[in-house]
């Protein structure tokens, strides 16, 4: 295998499918199977899921809710989304943790480092639930925080769109697509892959990151066994 940790990184709205809110059970069980053929190569694997199909903070701030109450909002989301994924993964067989920032004990577990590790020594999914914990920050910036602390090998972020562009696929038909980019071109040509913070954190610590599309069977696999699938950024 070309990785042998990885940390995904999933949006609230790859949980739509193709509905225009919530959750969709068959693309839950296409997600679950993708993993599912991933862990049978013996490669460890921890999640991230988004909120923005339940609730987005930043949009309730932007309506003239406070800020900080939208946020704590949307942690919970992503405790819902990962519920639902967990459940999923389980259907399919796959031994799972969920793992919460915020104290939310009756569901999950408390995010502890060295826990979510032996997890994924196990063989287990983690599945980290609450962002970071904190207001401000998004699931991009837990993403690369989690991936950091759990020491993964690459953050994976699976989208509709197969990697980086020019401008955006599906509003620019002359976009073109990266295969390779440095963090420094994507600073300098103002592409946008994750924010800033998560983007910058990544940077330092010299973690790739591969933009890929996730709702192509077998492009999961493919990644992580090294195909020149999505586009990988790097120093």
């Amino acid at each position: 295998m070309h990785y042998k940790r990885i940390l995904l990184k999933l949006s609230g709205e790859s949980l739509m499918g193709e509905r225009q809110y919530g959750i969709d059970p068959d693309r839950l069980a296409e997600y679950a199977q993708e993993i599912k053929t991933v862990i049978d190569k013996g490669v460890e694997i921890a999640i991230v899921i988004g909120g923005g199909n339940i609730f987005r903070g930043v949009a309730g701030a932007s309506k003239g809710m406070d800020r900080v109450q939208g946020d704590h909002m949307g942690m919970l989301a992503t405790v819902i989304n990962g519920l639902a994924l967990q459940g999923s993964l389980e259907d399919a067989g796959i031994q799972t943790r969920l793992q919460s920032a915020i104290q939310i004990n009756e569901v999950a577990e408390p995010f502890i480092r060295r826990r979510a590790i032996r997890h994924l020594e196990k063989g287990r999914v983690v599945i980290f639930g609450g962002g970071t914990g904190n207001p401000y920050f998004t699931t991009d910036s837990a993403a690369v925080l989690r991936a950091i602390e759990i020491h993964a090998d690459v953050i994976l972020k699976g989208t509709r769109v197969d990697g980086i562009y020019t401008a955006d696929p599906e509003k620019d038909k002359e976009a073109t697509k990266f295969d390779f980019i440095t963090f420094d071109d994507v600073i300098r040509k103002g592409l946008k892959v994750m924010d800033t913070t998560a983007f910058t954190l990544s940077q330092e610590n010299e973690l790739p990151i591969i933009v890929f599309d996730m709702n192509n069977k077998g492009n999961l696999l493919k990644v992580v066994t090294g195909e020149n699938i999505g586009t990988k950024v790097n120093l």
